[in-house]
C-alpha cells in the first residue's frame, strides 16, 4: 500500500475520533441549529405577512416568544408543575391497584375452570401464596417512580442544563441573525465544482426541517387539545398536565405517545378502573386522527420517513447521544434522508449531477 493511502486511512480514523470525542457539543451544535431554522421559518412568515425588513420580522419573533414565555411561566407552569408532581406520585397506587385486579381476575377464572377438578384451587391462599413470590405492583410501580425519579433528576442537572441551554440559544440566535453567512462557511469546505450543487442541498435540508418543525408543533398542539377534550368530558383529574405530556411527547414518534398513556390510565385506574379503558380507547382514537387526518393534512410536503427507519434512528441516535439524541433523532433523519437521496442516489449513483455538469 502506498503510504500516501497510509496516511489518507490514519488521517480519515483521527478525524472520526475527533468527532467521536466533540459528540455531546455536535449534537448541542445541531439542536441550534433545528432552533434556528424554527426562529428564521418563524421570521420569514412575519416578513411575508406584514412585509417588513427581516430585522424588523426578527425583532417581532423573538418578542412573540418572549411573551408566550413569560405567559407559560406565569399561567401554566405552576398548574403543570403541581400536577406532574401529583401525577409522579400516583404512579405506585395505580401499579398496585392494577396488580390486585389482576390477581383476583385470575383466581375468579381458575375458580370456574377448575373448581370441579381441583378443589383445592378454591382456596385462594394457597394461589396467593404463590403469586406472593412474584414481585407485587407496588414493588414494579416504585422501580418505575424511581426510574422517571432518576430520568427527571439527569435531566434536570441544573449546572449543566443551564450551560447547555445557553449554548444553544446563544447558537442559534448567532445563525438566524446572519443565516446566510453561516451557510456560505459550510459551503467553502466543500470543493469548489460542487459548492454551487451543495448550495441546493442545504437548501432542500433547511424547506426539510422547517416543514417538519411546522407540522410536529401543530400536531402537537392538535394532540394536547383532542387529550384535554377527551380527558375533560371522561371526568378525568390532572387535565392540564395530561394534555401537555401528551402534546410535548407527540414530538417523539412511537415512543412519546406510548409513554403519555401511562399517565392518564394511572389516574382512570384510581378512580374508577372502567375509566382506565376509556382512556385507553381515547388515545388510540387521538393517535389514529393525529397519524391518519392531521399529519397528512398540515405535513404533506414534509419529508416522508419509514417507520422503520423512524425507529431505528431513534434507537441509535438515542444510544449515541442519549435522551437528546432520542428528541433530535428525527430532524436528524430528515437531514440524512435528504443527505442520501441527493449525494449517494442522485449524484453518485445516478449521476444526474455529474452527467449535466460534464
Amino acid at each position: 500500500m502506498k503510504p500516501t493511502n497510509l496516511l489518507s486511512i490514519a488521517a480519515l480514523i483521527i478525524s472520526i475520533l475527533i468527532l467521536w470525542g466533540l459528540k455531546e457539543i455536535i449534537i448541542l451544535f445541531f439542536a441550534s441549529i433545528v432552533l434556528a431554522m424554527a426562529l428564521c421559518s418563524l421570521t420569514g412568515k412575519i416578513r411575508d405577512i406584514f412585509k417588513v425588513p427581516r430585522w424588523i420580522s426578527l425583532v417581532i419573533a423573538l418578542i412573540s416568544i418572549l411573551l408566550i414565555s413569560s405567559l407559560s411561566i406565569v399561567i401554566i407552569i405552576p398548574q403543570f408543575t403541581s400536577e406532574f408532581q401529583e401525577l409522579i406520585s400516583q404512579i405506585p397506587s395505580a401499579a398496585s391497584k392494577l396488580w390486585d385486579l389482576l390477581i383476583n381476575t385470575f383466581l375468579n377464572f381458575a375458580e370456574i375452570i377448575y373448581k370441579d377438578n381441583i378443589p383445592n384451587l378454591a382456596d385462594r391462599t394457597i394461589l396467593t401464596n404463590k403469586i406472593s413470590m412474584i414481585p407485587n405492583g407496588a414493588t414494579l410501580a416504585s422501580g418505575v417512580t424511581d426510574s422517571i425519579t432518576k430520568l427527571i433528576g439527569l435531566a434536570g442537572n441544573v449546572g449543566i442544563g443551564i450551560l447547555q441551554l445557553f449554548f444553544i440559544i446563544s447558537v442559534s440566535l448567532m445563525i438566524t441573525i446572519q443565516p446566510s453567512s453561516y451557510r456560505e462557511v459550510a459551503i467553502l469546505l466543500v470543493p469548489s465544482f460542487y459548492r454551487r450543487r451543495a448550495r441546493t442541498i442545504l437548501l432542500k435540508c433547511g424547506n426539510a426541517l422547517s416543514s417538519w418543525m411546522a407540522g410536529v408543533l401543530l400536531s402537537s398542539i392538535f394532540v394536547a387539545i383532542l387529550a384535554s377534550i377527551g380527558l375533560y368530558l371522561l371526568g378525568i383529574k390532572l387535565v392540564i398536565a395530561n394534555a401537555l405530556i401528551a402534546g410535548i411527547l407527540n414530538i417523539i414518534p412511537n415512543v412519546g405517545p406510548t409513554i403519555s398513556t401511562i399517565f392518564p390510565l394511572s389516574v382512570a385506574l384510581l378512580d374508577t378502573p372502567w375509566k382506565s379503558l376509556a382512556v385507553l380507547g381515547l388515545y388510540v382514537v387521538i393517535q389514529n386522527i393525529e397519524s391518519y387526518v392531521i399529519t397528512p393534512s398540515i405535513m404533506h410536503k414534509q419529508v416522508k420517513l419509514l417507520p422503520g427507519l423512524t425507529i431505528t434512528a431513534q434507537f441509535i441516535f438515542t444510544i449515541l447521544f442519549g435522551p437528546l439524541g432520542l428528541l433530535l433523532a428525527i430532524p436528524m433523519a430528515v437531514v440524512i434522508q435528504v443527505f442520501v437521496k441527493e449525494i449517494i442516489i442522485n449524484d453518485l449513483l445516478e449521476k444526474k449531477y455529474f452527467s449535466n455538469n460534464i
